[in-house]
């Protein structure tokens, strides 16, 4: 599939329950019969997902299954629970089944508050995660982790039913049998989410992160009258005023967030464009790229009034802004 569409900066990488009791062979399911050299084959790709997508400030959320050895919630069912199948409940609270497995735990320590505890399959049921994803402004969620048919596909589920776009990693995403798990990802792919292994992600990774334009952001247009041209604007066609610091050279001006902005200062015989501009990706190596270009500057890295900025010619002359949102100089 292609990623293109995607907006890395609107996207998080969710990891399901790489602990004890589901990847290492004395873990619950270990012990309990299940092949657990299957489950951790995820683990050297999904390593490499995670340190890619942490260098990158992809927000990396973990989740942690928790049971408690008396669950009186559960206890009330009249059918046995899937915990009952096995020699023993996982991941008891504070056990050594419970911990994430010791080749991710450094990786899990990057950020504590990103650890997720969760009481049943789905990672949405009663946690935070959903709260988090949109303090985030998480739009795209990469889903990886075990076990495919249980905790994975829940989270997939709840997370198309909140409008997320789901992407399974594939080759980071394993279960207790391939039969059911070859299954899941033909239902996945039908009706709740892409698929696509990790070289594909860790390539898109790379095209998101090089420096380039990524939005349009506005056009400052100059103007003989600029309250009669803002009353105009504002009156006849609507538009609203949004907040803005004046530019680097101290001109006042009125930014509209229907994306442009006024200035006074336009002369008969000058131009009305004083200049366009767009948001970019790290602006400094975009920077010495240009630099590098010979292309003309009009004004070097400076704080502008959305970020890191620079001004540079076009090949016609038309002065063009580029702005790294929460970057300084």
């Amino acid at each position: 599939m292609s990623l293109e569409a995607l907006d890395y900066r609107k996207s998080a990488l969710l990891v399901i329950d790489l602990q004890n009791a589901f990847i290492h062979e004395k873990g619950t399911l270990g012990i309990s019969g299940v092949d657990t050299k299957r489950l951790s084959s995820i683990v050297p790709p999904l390593a490499r997902l995670i340190k890619r997508c942490q260098a990158v400030d992809i927000p990396v959320i973990w989740t942690m299954q928790e049971h408690f050895a008396v669950d009186r919630n559960r206890a009330k069912k009249k059918l046995l629970g899937h915990t009952a199948r096995r020699k023993q409940v996982s991941a008891l609270a504070g056990s050594w089944d419970e911990e994430i497995i010791d080749e991710l735990k450094p990786l899990a320590e990057f950020n504590p508050s990103f650890v997720i505890r969760k009481h049943r399959f789905g990672a949405f049921y009663e946690t935070r995660l959903e709260m988090m994803l949109k303090m985030l402004g998480t739009q795209h969620l990469f889903i990886t982790g075990a076990t495919t048919n249980a905790c994975v596909e829940t989270s997939i589920r709840e997370a198309y039913l909140r409008d997320l776009d789901v992407i399974a990693v594939e080759d980071c995403v394993s279960g207790v049998n391939e039969a059911w798990e070859a299954t899941a990802k033909q239902v996945w792919k039908q009706y709740f989410c892409e698929l696509a292994p990790s070289s594909d992600v860790l390539d898109w990774i790379a095209e998101q992160v090089k420096p380039r334009v990524t939005n349009y952001g506005h056009q400052l247009i100059m103007v003989n009258d600029i309250d009669k041209s803002v009353d105009f604007y504002t009156k006849q066609l609507g538009f609203t005023v949004r907040p803005a610091k004046p530019l680097a050279d101290g001109r006042p001006f009125v930014a509209f967030h229907q994306g442009i902005a006024l200035i006074n200062g336009k002369a008969a015989d000058h131009r009305q464009l004083d200049h366009i501009a767009f948001e970019v990706n790290d602006v400094r190596a975009l920077d010495a790229k240009l630099k590098k270009a010979g292309v003309h500057y009009y004004n070097e890295l400076h704080d502008g009034p959305y970020g890191l900025t620079i001004y540079i010619a076009d090949p016609d002359g038309t002065k063009v802004e580029l702005y790294q949102v929460g970057a300084t100089a």
